[in-house]
């Protein structure tokens, strides 16, 4: 279980081309929030860096006005990552304390994530922050429909940014909102004008903090806002002729009234991301683990660390899972829950995974379709 470690945030921002990223940059960069941040972009000429330039430390490099650094990737993430942990420690660059990592526009932005955190000596110094996405309100909901990418980028999300709401009619922007919702309840969402949002709006959304208070962690859990949304979603699609990428997406939560073992949970998690990762778009837990609480979260193959918190949000002590996937039904998920049974006896307090629940489990994964 992890605990406490001083980590520098990395945010992403992704979106699916023309979403208005570059519009988006532009205005962060110069905002006083950002300063103390390093923003890794694609290329320098795409988001207009001249006005904002005030110093030069390197070539791949620059200083804003801002405060905040800028730097191209012009080739692997983690060398990129790595070079400015590097020339932070040995004072060639301003200290940063928030890394902000922009996509390109057909980008997957999982693989990202997967770098930050599981790259053994970025992970020692790293930790993810939010996901944000940016939607075209104009030319979004096509998107949705046509490019399996963009309903990706959107169910991974942790902020949702509906861009260009002064092109498009309010009945659309409200339509557009409507089905975001349904892909992706627990993510807030902003409905914002020539990228204007305080860099406060967009970061900060991940649970990184043992003890982090009951609010942020009902808040990253997002549990209430998928319950919400599940309730009339058998007909959210009805009438609708056309094929339609999110069609295969659902959102849903599950609570077991027992406490899981560690044993249990690390070989469902495991066997989940590992089997059925492509279907796990996205995994959020607060989980009952032999009486203390701890917060899971999974990104289809790549399970973070398990957070053992320092005190439960609320009263409730039910383990409470919070799911977005693809082509996976809740009862898909419920039949595999019996391996997070385990037993102990008074010789023997290891606990021990029950190989009938096991085998079950198994047998339930293979009946995915």
């Amino acid at each position: 279980m992890s605990t406490l470690i001083d980590r520098t945030p990395v945010a992403i921002i992704t979106g699916f081309l023309g979403s208005g990223k570059t519009t988006l940059l532009n205005h962060l960069l110069q905002h006083p929030g950002m300063a103390g941040s390093a923003v890794i972009v694609n290329e320098f000429g795409e988001i207009g860096l001249d006005h904002l330039l005030i110093a030069t430390p390197n070539e791949n490099t620059v200083l804003l006005s801002s405060g905040c650094i800028c730097c191209t990737l012009r080739g692997d993430l983690v060398d990129t990552l790595h070079d400015l942990f590097r020339r932070r420690r040995d004072g060639e660059i301003p200290v940063f304390d928030r890394v902000v990592i922009e996509t390109t526009g057909l980008a997957d932005p999982v693989p990202i994530i997967q770098t930050v955190v599981t790259d053994e000596k970025l992970a020692r110094w790293f930790c993810l922050d939010s996901v944000v996405t940016l939607v075209d309100g104009v030319n979004g909901a096509l998107q949705l429909d046509q490019q399996a990418e963009s309903v990706k980028q959107a169910a991974v999300a942790d902020r949702l940014l509906i861009t260009k709401n002064d092109l498009a009619p309010p009945a659309a922007i409200d339509a557009l909102q409507e089905r975001l919702a349904r892909i992706n309840p627990a993510a807030q969402q902003f409905v914002v004008m020539r990228g204007e949002i305080a860099p406060d709006s967009l970061f900060g959304a991940t649970l990184n903090r043992a003890d982090a208070d009951g609010g942020e962690v009902v808040r990253w859990l997002g549990e209430a806002a998928v319950a919400q949304s599940g309730r009339g979603r058998r007909h959210a699609h009805a009438g609708h002729g056309a094929k339609r990428h999110d069609d295969h997406i659902r959102a849903f939560s599950i609570h077991l009234e027992e406490p899981v073992s560690s044993a249990g949970l690390t070989a469902w998690l495991t066997a989940l991301a590992s089997l059925r990762g492509a279907n796990l778009l996205r995994v959020k837990g607060l989980l009952n683990v032999d009486g203390n609480p701890v917060a899971v979260h999974a990104v289809q193959t790549l399970i973070h660390e398990p957070l053992a918190l320092t005190q439960w949000p609320d009263a409730d002590r039910r383990s409470r899972l919070v799911f977005i996937t693809r082509d996976m039904a809740r009862e898909d998920i419920e039949a595999t829950l019996d391996v997070l049974r385990w037993q102990s006896t008074p010789r023997e307090p290891r606990q021990t995974l029950d190989p009938q629940a096991y085998a079950k489990f198994l047998a339930a994964m293979e009946k995915f379709h």
